[in-house]
This record gives structure tokens, C-alpha cells and sequence, in this order.
């Protein structure tokens, strides 16, 4: 009776942490994708700025990257690669050019802000390359096409 009952608590203890292991998972996940989608979101901004001239908001959204950008290492912990995910398993073996493509970003939006603050409409355009440039890299090298589940 109590062997069977150890037993069952073992069990339980053991679904328990399965359970709470895959609930961090799937917020982990969570967490970088609300990050990444914020950049998106902040990137479809600067272009409608660029195409507009409105260099406020271009400057005021690539701050954003700048400050999004330095999450982007940390949003991406050993082992969180089970769930929904496109992360490639190449952000953990490569991690030092994963993280190198961060701090690029974040230079690019640095200097997509200052050029949007002197209002140079031909920095403007050179450093908006810059910068999608940066992420099209970084989503080739790390980010799969499809979902992993």
C-alpha cells in the first residue's frame, strides 16, 4: 500500500514538473515573440516615417530597436526550443554570431536615429538599408520558415 502510493507520488511529482517545465517554455517563447513582433511592428513604422518624412517617429522607432535589440540575447536561453517557435538550433551553437547580429542591430538603429534627428534624408535611406539588411541576416542564419510544431 505504500509502495503504491510512493509510486504515485513519484508519478505526480514527476507530471508536475513536465508540466510547469513546458509552461516556462511556452512563456519563454511567448516573451521573445512580443519582442521580435514589436521590432516588426516598430520597423513598419520607420518606413511609413521614411516615406512620409515624418523623422520623429523614425528616430522615436528606431530608439525602440535600440532598446528591443538589447533584449534579444537574453529572450532566447539555453533549451528553449521546445513549442511554437521558428528559432533555429543554430542560435545556441552559434551563439556569439547570434548575439553579434544583436548588437548590430542595435548600432544600425543607433545610427538610423541620429541620421533621422539631423532630418539627412540620404543617411536616412542608407541607414534604413543598413538595418533590414541586419535583420534579413540574422532571420536567414537563425530563423526557420516554418513553426516547429
Amino acid at each position: 500500500m505504500v509502495a503504491k502510493f510512493l509510486t504515485g507520488a513519484l508519478f505526480g511529482a514527476a507530471a508536475l514538473a513536465i508540466s510547469t517545465q513546458a509552461f516556462a517554455q511556452a512563456d519563454v517563447i511567448e516573451k521573445r515573440q512580443k519582442v521580435m513582433k514589436a521590432q516588426s511592428a516598430a520597423v513598419k513604422e520607420i518606413k511609413a516615417g521614411v516615406e512620409s518624412k515624418n523623422y520623429a517617429t523614425v528616430e522615436a522607432k528606431a530608439k525602440d530597436i535600440m532598446g528591443t535589440s538589447d533584449q534579444i540575447p537574453g529572450a532566447f536561453p539555453k533549451g528553449s526550443t521546445t513549442g511554437k517557435t521558428k528559432a533555429k538550433a543554430e542560435i545556441w551553437e552559434k551563439n556569439d554570431d547570434f548575439v553579434k547580429h544583436a548588437k548590430a542591430l542595435n548600432k544600425n538603429a543607433s545610427e538610423l536615429a541620429a541620421a533621422a534627428k539631423a532630418g539627412n534624408d540620404a543617411e536616412v535611406g542608407v541607414k534604413l538599408k543598413a538595418l533590414g539588411e541586419t535583420c534579413n541576416s540574422c532571420h536567414k542564419q537563425f530563423r526557420a520558415d516554418k513553426y516547429s510544431e
